[in-house]
């Protein structure tokens, strides 16, 4: 039964998305990825006091770029997150593949 009124996120979800597995649902979960990643660049750069510029250089790398990341505005290469977590942040970036 469908409900106007969902009680969970994943009820609203499913409302606003479609179904777990859908198109539109994959598609929203996917940007919904690459705005968390983004937004974990910026803070973590913001947290080790460094400007966008900053972390070009130190990756030799155009400002812009670190922009259009941290805005989640297209695709982000694995070898480059790796690049800006690990040489950029001095993180570690770890991945998690379920099959």
């Amino acid at each position: 039964m469908k409900t106007n009124n969902p009680k969970t996120i994943n009820e609203h979800f499913d409302l606003k998305y479609g179904k777990v597995g859908t198109a539109t649902r994959t598609d929203f979960e996917q940007n919904a990825e690459i705005y968390l990643i983004a937004e974990l660049v910026r803070e973590k750069r913001k947290e080790a006091k460094m400007t966008q510029q900053q972390l070009a250089d130190k990756l030799n790398v155009k400002r812009t770029y670190i922009s259009k990341i941290e805005r989640a505005v297209g695709d982000i290469r694995i070898s480059t997150l790796r690049r800006i977590v690990e040489e950029g942040l001095g993180g570690t970036l770890q991945i998690n593949v379920k099959l």
